[in-house]
């Protein structure tokens, strides 16, 4: 197995990812630091409630629910709309703030009720500071506005039990939702109000114009790279911002006169995509096809056009652990710094076969990046995602990769240092390739 020490390029790229994560604690929060990186590109906003006029040659996204993201540039001699996407997801596993958040007592303690949003792992959102970010609905002069909430504060800690009250604490790792993980946010003689009020005090508006709110715990430990060689970066939300970053790299820093690119970030990926921004909507068959027809295209042209097309779904990996190799298969494992993972599974859990494989294979050859494969014990399940929600409403071949990752759905989470740089290369060739799909099954890559 081969080390090599980060580069500069590979530190300078993680140093960058590190303000990403810092900038996008909820997915409304990374979707607006996306597009103000387009905003910078000169990509040009479209809205889905308006008409679209496009150009070959033109750079555009759209967003939905403020927490998804498609953006796409059409190539200067496009012929056939042929597309090649790369998307990754913009949620990650927290608490979420029930609409009624109080909980007063005992005592003068108010605490907060919460819900588990996604598979996190509970005790490590213990005893540490947190904050809140997400979205609020204002009312302003009749109508709703909707603002941004990420206070840089330290609101909210939840405590652990003390080893003296509970003396088995290192034996049991379960916690009860309702009752341990509610955090601690006053003691304020029971201020049944003080939520509402603090909310507005930060907005600059009155308790009575906050409407709503989609709101979530955020750990407040910062990114940190560290290591003997620098080589490990941590940091909450690694899954899956890592890889929506490393694929925006990628997408503005590539270009393909002949064929569409498209770069996708999605929502609720953690809570099963079921909403209308998620990978299990309308979203991207609702744009693609959009693209179709603005560009002067025939259903006709549009549906050979995908069969021609190819998305490569960008979720993180379970790297082997160090003090429990065991868990992991015999020889489909991966490693951090060792190169980007391929997902396979029987079951199809994953969208890769051999045909999507053996072309993700030829790109990072051209590229110069090492891959790995993964793929779960046979007596264990394994997780899901984007690839094969996205195919329910446009079918066309597919890959499932990720990059290598420690401690996944932690409040915080390791991965490797060199591992951003390879999947920003190997993308950026996936996105300037031209390729071409036989009715044999055999691929033409230009």
């Amino acid at each position: 197995m081969e080390h090599c020490l980060p580069t500069e390029e590979d530190l300078r790229l993680t140093e960058a990812l590190c303000g990403f994560l810092s900038k996008s604690p909820s997915p409304f929060h990374t979707v607006e630091a996306i597009r103000t990186r387009l905003d910078a590109h000169g990509f040009v906003c479209l809205d889905e409630g308006q008409n679209w006029d496009l150009r070959l040659g033109g750079s555009y996204y759209t967003t939905r629910n403020g927490s998804s993201i498609l953006a796409f540039t059409v190539g200067q001699e496009l012929c056939d709309p042929k597309f090649s996407i790369a998307v990754s997801h913009s949620d990650s596993p927290t608490y979420k703030i029930k609409a009624v958040p109080e909980l007063v007592g005992p005592g003068p303690y108010v605490k907060l009720n919460v819900e588990g949003y996604g598979g996190m792992i509970d005790r490590t959102w213990l005893d540490r500071p947190l904050s809140l970010a997400g979205r609020v609905m204002v009312e302003e002069f009749g109508n709703i506005s909707s603002r941004l909430f990420a206070p840089d504060e330290d609101l909210l800690l939840i405590p652990s039990v003390s080893i003296h009250q509970d003396r088995e604490v290192n034996k049991s790792g379960s916690l009860n939702r309702q009752v341990d993980m509610c955090p601690l946010y006053s003691s304020a003689d029971g201020d049944a109000d003080g939520f509402a009020q603090m909310i507005a005090a930060r907005l600059d508006v009155t308790p009575s114009q906050v409407l709503a709110y989609d709101l979530v715990l955020v750990n407040r430990q910062q990114p940190t790279i560290w290591g003997a060689a620098r080589e490990f970066v941590s940091a909450g939300r690694l899954d899956d911002l890592q890889c929506a970053f490393a694929s925006l790299e990628a997408f503005v820093g590539s270009s393909n006169k002949n064929r569409i690119s498209v770069f996708g970030c999605f929502d609720n990926e953690e809570v099963g995509s079921g909403t209308k921004q998620g990978a299990l909507s309308t979203f991207l068959a609702d744009v693609l096809e959009r693209i179709c027809e603005c560009l002067g295209k025939s259903r006709g042209e549009y549906l050979r056009g995908i069969q021609e097309s190819f998305v490569v779904s960008c979720d993180n990996a379970h790297a082997v652990h160090p003090n429990h190799p065991e868990l992991y298969d015999e020889r489909n494992r991966v490693w951090l710094n060792q190169g980007i993972v391929i997902k396979e599974s029987a079951p199809m859990r994953y969208t890769t076969d051999a045909q999507s494989r053996a072309l993700f294979e030829i790109v990072c050859r051209r590229a110069g990046i090492p891959v790995q494969s993964f793929a779960n014990r046979s007596d264990s399940a394994g997780g899901s995602t984007l690839g094969n929600l996205l195919m329910r409403t446009v079918s066309m071949r597919a890959l499932d990769i990720g990059l290598p990752q420690l401690a996944m759905h932690s409040s915080y989470e390791t991965a490797g240092v060199r591992d951003t740089a390879f999947l920003t290369h190997a993308l950026c060739e996936f996105y300037e390739a031209d390729y071409t799909f036989c009715s044999d099954g055999s691929i033409v890559v230009g």
